[in-house]
């Protein structure tokens, strides 16, 4: 998908929403979970449900590896449903790859070719060689790690250089000159949204994925704030607090309101007033 198109969906539906396929089988519906494709057919539900207050799906690949072939059954009907009634949907790998150079190469051909992604996230700890052959493939992006929300992220990322640097600014400097704002975005994590003005003084136009809005604490209106730029340049990435709003039958409408919900704030950000 091309950047314009992205841009075109975020203003056309007024939101910059990532709906989170983190379909855990084991908080599936009871209903569900004797089905045949079971992660499948609530996937199903929840895209139809939500499809029209989203710009994003991000299927998290641990929970459908975990499950060997059933699940990357489930993983392939997704995302070809997705792409078969709502083409123009921005699909994110959360794959969190980083490897040597043919490896990368080979984890770039399964998430773009086969599976049809148009987008995958990628560790950057191996360097330019590790990421570089994703950015290979036309009109595709690599999302790479920058700053992540989890209690961890402080062994690593805020280490700092003889200038006071932290190591996650050292990445996304670094990692600028990779590839382009066509082809590459950045996670920083919505509970570190006091850092974005830094990272946008280094990326001003990157578009940047932000989970951690909803059921891990993050401000929305914190990220729009410190991250917004005229295009928008966010896509908000909100999982549990849509997925599992209900555990009955009423699981998909459930989840309709939660993503209206924060659509309708999005959707009274300040970006909608920019040219």
């Amino acid at each position: 998908m091309k950047l314009d198109s992205l841009i075109g969906q975020i203003k056309q539906k007024k939101s910059f929403l990532c709906v989170g396929l983190d379909s855990e089988f084991a908080k599936l519906p009871a209903h569900l979970q004797s089905v045949e494709t079971p992660v499948f057919r609530f996937n199903k539900e929840i895209i139809d449900a939500t499809a029209p207050y989203t710009i994003a799906y991000k299927p998290n690949l641990a929970f459908y590896e975990s499950r060997g072939l059933e699940g990357w059954k489930d993983l392939e009907l997704t995302v070809n449903y997705i792409k078969e009634n709502y083409p123009d949907m921005f699909l994110i790998a959360d794959a969190k790859r980083g490897d040597i150079g043919n490896t990368s190469r080979m984890y770039a051909e399964a998430f773009f070719n086969h599976l049809n992604f148009d987008a995958v996230t990628v560790a950057p700890y191996m360097g330019a060689d590790s990421v570089t052959p994703f950015l290979g493939f036309k009109d595709k992006f690599v999302i790479l790690l920058a700053l992540t929300s989890n209690a961890g992220a402080s062994d690593f990322q805020y280490i700092t250089n003889n200038a006071n640097k932290p190591l996650f600014m050292e990445v996304i400097e670094k990692s600028a000159s990779w590839g382009t704002e066509q082809n590459m975005m950045y996670v920083v994590g919505a509970t570190k949204a006091s850092m974005l003005t830094n990272i946008r003084q280094i990326v001003p136009n990157h578009f940047l994925l932000v989970p951690g809005v909803g059921a891990q604490g993050g401000s929305l209106e914190d990220v729009a704030k410190y991250g917004m730029t005229k295009d928008c340049g966010l896509i908000v990435n909100a999982s549990r607090s849509i997925l599992f709003a209900s555990s009955g039958k009423d699981f998909d409408k459930a989840a309709a309101q939660e993503a209206e919900k924060l659509q309708k704030e999005m959707e009274n950000m300040i970006w909608i007033n920019k040219s």
